[in-house]
This record gives structure tokens, C-alpha cells and sequence, in this order.
């Protein structure tokens, strides 16, 4: 792990591998207390959003979570998602594997602020649960109970509904129903769900108030992000830090181009990843999505062709099943990239865009 600049969220690695709590509450001081109007103030001053992919405002899913807990009248619940089954994804799994306070932290406050009497940390690796329930331990029974649930290593695993449910005791597999977890969600009460290195962030947000955590990165995308460099490498920079420059810092180049996002996301170009800049508006101005920050390098050893399809026959034995274009059309993608990749010529390439 690397950082460029002061850490935020990887502070105190320098020293060891493991924050326990006297050294988190050294490093960082006792978390605040906020409202539900505060803290949704909070994260929009800072425009936080979902870290986990979708990028979705935080302060919009505070906002529904606490509309549908005024309309109910009941308890609710915080659900961190640190589910990681991408490949070319490490970020949220370092959090939780050394710094899991800081994400318990961002749960906990969240769950005070809307009132809810429950949070659970969904996770996929018997490492991370034993560190998360390490640090549960550690903080004792005061608070909302906390559960630390291992589900299964799959890729849709991470899908909201499927966690949600997994998590609950029932398969961790896609719902099929457009029911928003804000509205029912574990254990079928309105729930705060977000991702591992979001709630870090808030976490950090809370103590240092929008100006503090405005003081690293761009104006208009405050604070620090964390980055996967080739599946291998987690790097946390203010965003605005030039691309190459966290290329550089891991010891890899752009190569023949850059897969910005993950295996749902953009190629840049060798020359635009040259450009680009880490945040979400630059990464879109050059045609890509920034997504959950994997930044996948292709090699100039590595045939493009080949590795999509590597990636798409990947997916498709990740699939949940449930729906034709991913059960029988993924697979099929991903034969006819094989054939133009072992050279089909024009009739593989012509297969692949039908």
C-alpha cells in the first residue's frame, strides 16, 4: 500500500499492519455524534458518493433512508458492503483487512444519526472477517449490535439485494424486484447500505468538518480516494493527482492502454491515460468512468482481444443465472472473442457485434 501525500484513510500503516483501537483512537480522536440532518449536510457539502462503483450521493440515500424511517415509525439499519468480488479490486479489502475501525466508525455514526438499532458488515474472505470481528471485539457491547457476516465469494455477490438477503440468512443472490433497500432491506427495515470505503470517508468527514477534508484534493471532488493499481496495489491520493503518477509509484506503465473502472469499465488509450487525472469528472471528460478506482494497466506482452475474453468468459461463470442476456449471452461473447482472438478473421469479429 501506498499513499501520496498525508494518509487519511491508511494512516498509521506506516507502523503496523493492524490499527487495533487505542491506535486508531490516537491517531483519529473519539468519532462525533451527528444528526441525520448533520451528517446529510455533511455529505452533500462534500459531495460524497458511493465508493463501491455507482458513485450514487450519499446524502441522497441518508435522505431516504430517514424519510422512510419517519413514515414507518420503526427502527432501521447500516449495511456495509464489503463484499469484493472483482478481481481487480483490493481497496475496500485492505480497509477491512487493517483499518477496520475507521469503517466500523462510519457505520456506527450513521447508524446513530438515523436512529437505527442494528449494523452489518457482509464480507466474502474468512481474513476479513476475522478482522472485522477482531474489531468488533474490541469495542465492546455498547451500541448497536454489530454482525459480521461471511457470505459467498461470487461476484454478485456485491449486488445490493443479494447482500442484503445474504446476509439476512436467505441465498446471496439478486432479489429479481426493484425494492430499494432504503425502504425495506435487512431484516425488512429501512436500511442504510453503502460500501466499505465510503463509510471510511465519512468517517474521516465527520472529525475534520467539510473544510478540513477539503483541504486535500480538488474543489469540486474534496478529500482523498483509494485506488487498485493491476489488482495488486492500493494507493490512496487526493484526488486532481495525474494517472501516470500512480502508475509510476507502483512501478507500471500505461502500456498499450488503461481499463479505468473495472471489468464494467472504460479503455482509455495509452496516450489519454497519459493525461488523465484521478476524479470522476476528468475520468469522464475522457470518455471513461472511474467506478470503484481499479486502474487495470493492459501490457504491452498481452493481446487485447485475448484478455477480453478472458474477462467475459470470467463473467460468465460468475453469473447469478437469473436472466438470458447474462446466462446465454455472456458465454457466447465470450466463445466468439476466443475465436477472433485465435484468429476467426472478419467472421469472429462480425459474431462478436452482433
Amino acid at each position: 500500500m501506498s499513499t501520496v501525500g498525508p494518509p487519511r484513510l491508511l494512516a498509521g500503516l506506516d507502523e503496523r499492519p493492524w490499527v487495533d483501537r487505542a491506535a486508531h483512537l490516537a491517531l483519529h480522536g473519539t468519532p462525533p455524534t451527528p444528526s441525520a440532518g448533520e451528517l446529510t449536510g455533511l455529505a452533500e457539502g462534500i459531495g460524497l458518493r458511493g465508493r463501491g462503483g455507482a458513485g450514487f450521493p450519499f446524502a441522497r440515500k441518508l435522505r431516504a433512508v430517514t424519510t422512510s424511517l419517519r413514515r414507518t415509525g420503526g427502527s432501521g439499519a447500516v449495511v456495509v458492503n464489503g463484499s469484493e468480488g472483482e478481481p481487480g479490486c483490493l481497496k475496500d479489502t485492505a480497509l477491512l483487512l487493517h483499518v477496520p475501525h475507521l469503517v466500523l466508525d462510519g457505520a456506527l455514526l450513521a447508524a446513530g444519526a438515523i436512529g437505527a438499532d442494528r449494523v452489518a458488515v457482509g464480507v466474502t474472505r474468512p481474513d476479513v472477517e476475522r478482522s472485522v470481528r477482531r474489531a468488533v471485539a474490541e469495542r465492546g457491547t455498547a451500541g448497536p449490535e454489530v454482525r459480521v457476516v461471511r457470505l459467498p465469494e461470487r461476484f454478485v455477490t456485491g449486488e445490493g439485494t443479494a447482500l442484503v438477503r445474504g446476509i439476512g440468512g436467505g441465498p446471496a443472490l439478486p432479489s429479481g424486484r426493484k425494492v430499494r433497500s432504503s425502504e425495506s432491506g435487512l431484516d425488512g427495515v429501512p436500511t442504510l447500505l453503502s460500501n466499505t470505503e465510503t463509510y471510511a470517508q465519512l468517517a474521516v468527514a465527520a472529525r475534520l468538518g467539510a473544510r478540513g477534508f477539503g483541504e486535500l484534493g480538488l474543489p469540486d471532488e474534496p478529500g482523498t480516494v483509494l485506488l487498485t493499481v493491476a489488482g495488486a496495489h492500493v494507493v490512496e491520493t487526493p484526488t486532481g493527482l495525474p494517472l501516470p503518477y500512480a502508475l509510476e509509484l507502483c512501478g507500471i506503465g500505461t502500456g498499450q492502454g488503461v481499463l479505468v473502472g473495472g471489468y464494467h469499465g472504460t479503455w482509455l488509450s495509452a496516450p489519454d491515460a497519459r493525461t488523465a487525472t484521478v476524479s470522476r469528472e476528468a475520468m469522464a471528460a475522457a470518455g471513461a468512468t472511474f467506478g470503484a478506482g481499479a486502474v487495470l494497466p493492459l501490457p504491452h506482452s498481452t493481446c487485447p482481444v485475448g484478455e477480453t475474453a478472458r474477462v467475459t468468459r470470467w463473467l460468465a461463470a460468475e453469473s447469478a443465472g437469473q436472466c438470458g442476456p447474462c446466462f446465454q449471452g455472456l458465454p457466447a461473447l465470450a466463445e466468439c472473442l476466443l475465436d477472433a482472438a485465435g484468429g476467426g478473421g472478419q467472421g469472429a469479429l462480425d459474431a462478436v457485434r452482433a
